[in-house]
C-alpha cells in the first residue's frame, strides 16, 4: 500500500472508530426500535389547552407531555393515584405510586415495594427541572409479549384497530383527556423485498470484478451516499426532553456527512481510473453505511417505521445502507486486489502516480 493511501486509511479508520463509539444514536435519534407492526397515535387532547402538547413516541411505548403554561398538570396512575406533576417548576414523581415502578418494565413484570400502594400519602421526588417529561405508559400499547391481539391472530393479513385508549390528566382544576388509538398493520411480504436486497448485495462485487474500469463502482458510491443522506435527513424530531437537541441531530447527521465526503473522493478516484483507491474507499463507505443502517434493520420487516418521510423511502434507504453497504465492503476488497497493479504505469513510482 502506498503512503498516501495508508495515511487516508488511518484517517478514515479513526472516523469509523468515532462513529462506532457513538452507537445507535448515530443512525436515528432515540436509539430504540426503529420499526414495529403496532402504532399508537394521539387523536385529541380534550379540552384543547394552549401551551400543552402530548405526543406518542416509539409506536406507543412512551408518552411525551410538554406544559408551557403557568399551571401544573397532574397525571394519575392506573388506580387514579397521583403519579406525575409537570409544571413550571419541573417534574415531580410520586415515589409511593405503583405506576412509578410498574412503568419501569414494558410488560409490568415488577415486584412493588411496600410503600407503593393505592391510597398511600404521596412522596414527591423531583425528576426534572424542565416543564416536560417522557414516560412509559401501559395504557397506550399492547401488553402481551408473546400473544397477538385476537383480531390480528385471526386475520394477520389485514390492518386492525387494536383498541382506543385514554390517559386522564388534570390541568389545575380542569380535567383533561388525552385520547388515542393503537393499530396493527401487516408487515411487508419477505418474498417482495428480500430478492431486491440480495440483488443489491451482489451488485458492488459484480461491478468490482466484471467492469473494465472502476467507474461503475464509483457510481455505486454515489448511490450509497444518497441513501445515507436521505436516511439522516428523515430522522424524526427528537424528544423535547433529550439533553441536547443539537447534539442528537449532529449525531444523526455525522455518518451521512462523512459518507458523502468518502463517496466524493471515491468518485474522483474512479474517474481518474484509480481502481485500488476506489476499492479502498468503497470498503470505508460500506462500513459507514452499515454503521448507519444496522441499528435500524428492524424496519425491513416492520409495517411502521420511525421516519420524518414516507415509510417506503425509509425502508428502501435502510435496505440500501445494509445490502449495498455489505456489497461495497466485499466489492471494495475485490477491487483493491484486482486493480492495485493496473493503477500504476510501468516505470512510474506509485507515490508519484497517486499525487
Amino acid at each position: 500500500m502506498t503512503r498516501p493511501a495508508a495515511r487516508l486509511l488511518v484517517v478514515l479508520a479513526g472516523l469509523l472508530a468515532c462513529l462506532t463509539a457513538a452507537g445507535p444514536a448515530a443512525a436515528h435519534v432515540g436509539g430504540d426500535a426503529a420499526g414495529s407492526d403496532f402504532d399508537a397515535r394521539v387523536l385529541a387532547v380534550t379540552p384543547d389547552v394552549p401551551g400543552i402538547s402530548v405526543r406518542v413516541l416509539q409506536f406507543g411505548d412512551q408518552l411525551e407531555l410538554v406544559n408551557e403554561t403557568g399551571t401544573e398538570v397532574l397525571v394519575p396512575g392506573y388506580d387514579d393515584d397521583p403519579y406525575l406533576r409537570i409544571g413550571p417548576d419541573g417534574v415531580w414523581r410520586n415515589a409511593n405510586s405503583p405506576a412509578t415502578y410498574i412503568n419501569l418494565d414494558r410488560y409490568a413484570q415488577v415486584d412493588l415495594p411496600d410503600n407503593a400502594r393505592r391510597g398511600a400519602t404521596p412522596d414527591w421526588e423531583q425528576v426534572s427541572t424542565q416543564p416536560h417529561y417522557v414516560w412509559h405508559d401501559h395504557r397506550t400499547h399492547w401488553m402481551s409479549e408473546d400473544l397477538l391481539p385476537p383480531a390480528v391472530a385471526a386475520d394477520p393479513g389485514s390492518a386492525h384497530t387494536v383498541f382506543d385508549w385514554t390517559v386522564p390528566m388534570r390541568h389545575g382544576d380542569t380535567p383533561v383527556a388525552v385520547t388515542g388509538v393503537l393499530t396493527w398493520s401487516p408487515p411487508p411480504s419477505p418474498w417482495l423485498v428480500w430478492p431486491v436486497h440480495l440483488a443489491l448485495l451482489v451488485l458492488a462485487p459484480a461491478a468490482a470484478l466484471l467492469a473494465r474500469t472502476p467507474r461503475p463502482l464509483g457510481g455505486l458510491l454515489l448511490v450509497g451516499a444518497a441513501a445515507a443522506v436521505w436516511h439522516a435527513a428523515a430522522t424524526p424530531e427528537p424528544p423535547v426532553s433529550i439533553s441536547s437537541h443539537t447534539g442528537a441531530v449532529v449525531s444523526a447527521l455525522l455518518p451521512a456527512l462523512i459518507a458523502t465526503l468518502v463517496a466524493g473522493i471515491g468518485v474522483r478516484a474512479a474517474v481518474r481510473g484509480r481502481g485500488a483507491m476506489t476499492g479502498l474507499l468503497a470498503v470505508v463507505l460500506g462500513w459507514l453505511m452499515l454503521v448507519q443502517g444496522l441499528p435500524d434493520v428492524d424496519v425491513l420487516w416492520s409495517a411502521n417505521v420511525l421516519s420524518a418521510g414516507p415509510s417506503a423511502l425509509a425502508r428502501a434507504a435502510v435496505g440500501l445502507l445494509i445490502a449495498l453497504g455489505t456489497g461495497l465492503v466485499i466489492g471494495g476488497v475485490a477491487a483493491v486486489r484486482r486493480f492495485r497493479d493496473a493503477d500504476v504505469p510501468a516505470g512510474v513510482p506509485a507515490e508519484a502516480e497517486l499525487r
